[in-house]
């Protein structure tokens, strides 16, 4: 990915098996935010390609991309903040449900909000349901938005920065949800927190001006001298 003569990311390559919980660090700047971009849609990169489950998407827009069962969170707290928290999560999962006829439309109603419910208990917040999105917590709301890119039934969640500005309490609770919804879910994670990175993921990808500085399990990027010099001391 190019920003005029400006390489973002250069020769990035990876493969993220089915399942695995992979996490993405390195210095600001590095070209995390970017990946993520490109992999969602945000951004259409400059060469290269992006492979889904055998499936080229390289270059095709977020909402293609979230039909294609990829799902993200934002560093930045992207809800309704007024809004129920039951609402944010209703309105997620209405997108899945492509026909919308006046005939069905209680029926579907009422299945829509028993899956919005269901969502909201697998993140912690069954009652909260009622609550206004702008009066949760800082992990709540950061545990709402999980929610909120559940309900578009993912296969792949990338999470970015999941544990951003939380309290040692809160973010051992969101490390402990991001455990229980990986059983069914690939989870790709930019996380500076190495105590929450070292924790949950079995591979770590370190990225460093743009490319792959090393790749491997959690004590083989402890002990890389390179990644030690450029991140991890830093």
């Amino acid at each position: 990915m190019r920003f005029g003569g400006l390489a973002a990311l250069n020769q990035v390559s990876l493969s993220i098996p089915r399942g695995e919980i992979r996490a993405i660090i390195g210095p600001n700047g590095a070209g995390k935010s970017t990946f993520f971009n490109c992999i969602t849609g945000v951004l259409t990169p400059t060469g290269g390609r992006i492979l889904f489950e055998g499936d080229d998407i390289t270059g095709l827009p977020p909402h293609r991309i979230s039909k294609k069962a990829i799902a993200r969170s934002y560093q930045i707290t992207n809800i309704l903040p007024g809004a129920t928290v039951l609402e944010n999560v209703r309105i997620a999962v209405q997108s899945r449900h492509h026909s919308w006829s006046l005939l069905r439309h209680h029926r579907a109603y009422r299945d829509v909000i028993e899956r919005a419910r269901t969502v909201l208990a697998s993140v912690g917040l069954a009652d909260k349901a009622q609550e206004l999105a702008a009066n949760l917590s800082h992990g709540e709301q950061r545990n709402l938005e999980i929610g909120i890119a559940l309900a578009t039934e993912p296969k792949l969640l990338c999470l970015d920065e999941p544990t951003a500005g939380m309290s040692v309490t809160e973010t051992h609770a969101t490390v402990d949800l991001i455990r229980r919804i990986a059983a069914n879910l690939t989870i790709l994670i930019v996380e500076h927190d190495m105590e929450v990175v070292m924790g949950l993921a079995r591979t770590i990808t370190v990225l460093h001006y743009g490319e792959v500085l090393a790749e491997g399990s959690p004590a083989a990027i402890q002990a890389n001298p390179r990644v030690q010099e450029v991140y991890l001391k830093t």
